[in-house]
């Protein structure tokens, strides 16, 4: 018994034995919390509905002004009778989804918070909060500046032609844009899981600095709806700027970084 108890790992101060769940236990409670994510996204959706239209007017913002300042007509056409209703509801759809988001976030954070510790679980609200302000951030960060940059060139570029731009496309585009954004802006927030979980540190991140930054400016030459230079530096110039930022959230959440400040406290 004695050699038993010397073989036990000691267990760190504020942590307690997580409760093991077997395959099926994991399964059972994705599918819960996907349930409701659907309901609240459901809920959301028919709250939404009935604003879809005031909420594409402020989508249009961005096409109107670059073509006002081009001498275009300001208006956009459909081809098919069948397009502006589909448009409403992909419309109601997304905006019920972002109402639902900070609900469909806790879902996520209740299935991930069983295999943390009980001190690593006061992170869900800085997790709700810098994750949603951090999408925000991003599609914002999007609609002023990156959107409107990037149609004004397009526009300009072909205003020898007659545009005949389609509720459709055009909405495409700017979800693609926005919502691409959002998604980007979330780096520091997967970098925070990765090194909670010391998956990746600070220093591994750092040394690849050069290396990340090509990546970036990969991405940001995918996701440039552009050919010119000064649009992928726009999109590439916050993803630097949050890679920054995410090696010194990894630097402050890694365990072996948690340990050694805990060690010299004592």
């Amino acid at each position: 018994m004695p050699e038993m108890a010397a073989e036990a790992p000691a267990t760190e101060p504020g942590k307690e034995p997580m409760p093991a769940m077997s395959f099926l236990d994991h399964l059972e409670e994705l599918r819960r919390r996907i349930i409701y994510s659907i309901i609240a996204v459901a809920v959301g959706f028919f709250c939404c509905w009935g604003y879809a239209e005031p909420i594409y007017e402020v989508m249009q913002r961005p096409i109107m002004e670059a073509l006002r300042r081009n001498g275009m007509a300001e208006r956009l056409v459909y081809l098919n009778p069948t397009e502006p209703f589909n448009l409403y509801l992909k419309i109601g759809l997304l905006a019920g989804l972002f109402v639902a988001s900070p609900f469909v976030l806790y879902q996520v954070w209740l299935f991930i918070s069983p295999g943390l510790y009980r001190n690593e679980k006061r992170y869900v609200m800085p997790f709700m909060f810098s994750t949603v302000s951090l999408f925000l951030a991003g599609g914002y960060f999007g609609y002023k500046l990156v959107y409107p940059q990037a149609l004004q060139f397009l526009i300009n570029y072909g205003k020898q032609f007659t545009p005949m731009i389609t509720i459709g496309e055009y909405t495409d585009l700017f979800l693609t844009i926005i919502i691409g954004m959002g998604v980007i802006f979330e780096l520091p927030i997967l970098v925070f899981f990765l090194s909670l979980m010391g998956i990746v540190t600070a220093g591994w991140m750092w040394r690849n600095l050069r290396y990340s930054i090509l990546v970036i400016f990969i991405i940001a030459a995918i996701l440039t709806p552009t050919t010119d230079i000064l649009n992928m530096c726009i999109f590439a110039a916050p993803m630097v700027g949050l890679y920054v930022l995410s090696i010194a959230i990894a630097w402050l959440v890694h365990p072996a970084q948690r340990r050694a400040r805990r060690a010299k406290s004592e």
